[in-house]
């Protein structure tokens, strides 16, 4: 066995070790190809059954949550991809029924490269009917994006069957023994906190909505004169700001008045990364009146908010038209609701849907599933800024009162495979009502609803910190202007953010229509590019590593969008080269797919592809690689259906720079490929 180190790890695989969670251990997120199938889809023993963390029961057996090859054969093989890359420390298989099959275990690199950390010439049945194959092994200096596993099915006679892949970046065990599947309840460094009279009131203050900045808090607040209609308004939406962030403290709350104030019951659902976008309960009619069959969309503008407008949904219906809730992800993307309808578990259920392409509309609603779901309601959904992390109410899932706030990580893309759901303990849940919990982009504050220790005996606002082990995963909130590259003048623009690995669009927002600002959050664990798009400019996008980001971060960065015209020039800043090379790194290929879209888009424009390198080494030789890579971004575009008589090339070397190369932070700015438009 050519391994560091090999440990069969034989038990119960029902529990996940929860240090390893918190130093970062991930589970198969993607199925990337597969020998054989004995079912498709979602169906039992189909691959997608390896995602997410171990859960097929009962161990030992052969179970409808774990993959089955069809083939007896010795080269089946499943290879999956990770949400996250890692320097991995080791790689769990595990093998829920027949072990003993695993021939080979492969580590993939964000490059495409294969490193084999475990060989088995001589597989064959273990004394035992399943297994957690761990293997360990010293951290490589690349990244890990995903892993093959290999199995010879001959050698072991029946059914074999894999239930989880994971990798992590500790060698501590990722499954233990265990034979209850007991979940500890979530704690938290610091009692409930009430946000006092400049937030909440004598009458009922409720759904709080954070921004994702932490800066701006949203909430409704029932029957107070001040609301528009008066004491006999139903809801109104309030806000406050942030005063005082070492405090905590805020400003006293104003009513955020009309259009999407009205004499109706009014309410913010969510609002989107950069604030521009609110998402909000019921439909807006021209009349003035609102109809609870739905909900609507207000964006900001210079003077205020724009009349709200309805969010088309495919097949939208709720059965239950007083209790509904919304949930707009921070990416602007995902939508959940909580409605009542005939495709749910009962009563209240959390549905997702998803934008479709047209960048307007909204597909089916899914049911996130039984995980989830039970036959009472479930309200109150929120998703952290990491896309994974949901906090709900739930009545059907016990606890300490009537109501409970629960918390359970998504485990892959279905939207239905969720860990089984965490009640968040005493310290948030009483006997009484507890719902509406929200948490900024930095994880650190959670705001909920509770019904004890109100002003005036009212529901009031709470605030209350989290320790770290139980925040959302970590992202990095970036933000700047979107600028004219000539006037430096704000432009309006659309903001698209995309996985580079994988070049899959995160997440769109929009620019504030006030200064050209932008806010989007970015996930650990990737590098991502984005840029911004206005009609009439060409983009100059730019990216950010978040790769090893272990803290919550802010980032400022502004875009420069470059006028249509002969003569302009663009940096392709998200093409990468492998250092002193020529050769195009993968993620290089998403802005260079861009690049392919304009020229199909525009037949007639002629561009010049210029390449630039800093003033290390032989000048001459540093002209010849300037050379060489722009001649590459010419075969790429080629090969992709460009004529090559539109395109020229030339190399510089490190004869035009843009910045000191003095210092290396300066000098890789002079690293460069630009693209200058010759005719239009």
């Amino acid at each position: 066995m050519n391994v560091t180190k090999l440990l069969l790890s034989l038990g119960l695989v029902v529990g996940v070790n929860t240090l390893a969670r918190a130093q970062h251990a991930v589970w198969a997120a993607k199925i990337v190809a597969v020998s054989s199938q004995k079912t498709e889809g979602k169906e039992p023993f189909s691959p997608e059954k390896v995602l997410g963390e171990p859960n097929a029961t009962p161990l030992g057996q052969a179970s409808n949550e774990a993959w089955i090859p069809k083939k007896e054969s010795n080269n089946e093989f499943i290879e999956v991809r990770f949400g996250k890359s890692l320097v991995a420390k080791q790689v769990t298989v595990v093998e829920n029924f027949n072990p003993g099959s695993v021939s080979k275990i492969e580590l993939v690199d964000t490059r495409g490269a294969k490193h084999q950390v475990y060989t088995n010439d001589s597989p064959g049945p273990v004394p035992e009917q399943f297994r957690s194959l761990q293997v360990t092994f010293s951290p490589g200096t690349y990244r890990t994006i995903g892993v093959v596993v290999t199995m010879n099915t001959k050698a072991v006679n029946g059914v074999n069957q894999i239930d989880a892949i994971g990798i992590a970046d500790v060698a501590e065990t990722m499954v233990k023994k265990e034979f209850k599947n007991e979940q500890p309840g979530v704690t938290f460094d610091s009692a409930m906190v009430n946000l006092g009279p400049n937030v909440n009131s004598k009458y009922v203050d409720t759904h709080p909505v954070i921004s994702p900045d932490g800066r701006t808090l949203f909430f409704a607040r029932q029957e107070s004169p001040q609301n528009v209609g008066g004491a006999k308004d139903v809801q109104d939406v309030w806000y406050s700001n942030l005063s005082n962030p070492q405090k905590k403290t805020w400003n006293q709350a104003k009513n955020i008045g009309s259009p999407i104030n009205t004499t109706g019951p009014n309410g913010l659902a969510s609002v989107s990364s950069d604030g521009n976008t609110a998402v909000l309960i019921n439909v807006y009619n021209p009349d003035g009146s609102l109809d609870p069959k739905g909900l609507s969309l207000a964006r900001r503008t210079k003077t205020g908010w724009s009349q709200p407008v309805k969010i088309e949904i495919e097949d939208f219906y709720n059965n239950d038209e007083e209790n509904v809730d919304y949930y707009l992800a921070t990416s602007g993307k995902v939508l959940l609701m909580a409605v009542d309808r005939r495709d749910g578990q009962g009563e209240q259920d959390i549905f997702v849907s998803f934008m479709k392409a047209d960048g307007k509309t909204w597909s089916k609603p899914k049911n996130l599933g039984a995980n989830i779901n039970t036959k009472k309601p479930e309200f109150a959904p929120f998703l952290a800024a990491d896309g994974k992390t949901l906090y709900f109410a739930s009545e059907g899932h016990g606890g300490y009162g009537k109501s409970d706030v629960f918390y359970s990580k998504r485990l892959d893309d279905s939207w239905t495979n969720w860990t089984k759901p965490r009640n968040l303990g005493a310290s948030v849940n009483s006997p009484d009502f507890d719902a509406y919990y929200t948490v900024s982009a930095a994880g650190e504050d959670a705001y909920l609803v509770s019904a004890r220790n109100g002003i005036g005996g009212s529901k009031d606002i709470f605030r209350i910190s989290l320790t770290p082990t139980f925040r959302p995963e970590v992202v990095t909130l970036v933000r700047g202007k979107v600028l004219d590259a000539a006037s430096k003048k704000p432009v309006a623009a659309t903001i698209r953010y995309e996985n580079l690995l994988t070049g899959e669009e995160i997440g769109v927002a929009e620019t504030s229509p006030i200064d050209g600002s932008y806010t989007i959050v970015l996930p650990s664990g990737a590098h991502y590019g984005y840029r911004a798009e206005a009609k009439d400019y060409l983009a100059e996008s730019d990216n950010l590593d978040v790769t090893d980001r272990q803290k919550y971060s802010e980032v400022n960065q502004d875009l420069y969008l470059v006028p249509f015209a002969v003569g302009q020039s663009i940096k392709l800043n998200n093409i990468f080269f492998a250092q002193s090379k020529y050769y195009l790194r993968e993620n290089s290929y998403p802005e260079l797919l861009r690049l392919v879209r304009i020229l199909k888009d525009y037949p007639q424009v002629e561009i010049k592809l210029e390449g630039h390198t800093d003033n290390q080494g032989d000048p001459q030789l540093n002209v010849k690689l300037s050379q060489d890579r722009v001649n590459e971004v010419k075969k790429y575009l080629v090969s992709k259906g460009i004529s090559g008589n539109r395109i020229t090339t030339e190399g510089f070397g490190g004869s035009k720079p843009i910045a000191s190369n003095d210092q290396e932070e300066t000098r890789k700015l002079n690293r460069r490929v630009e693209f200058r438009i010759t005719k239009k």
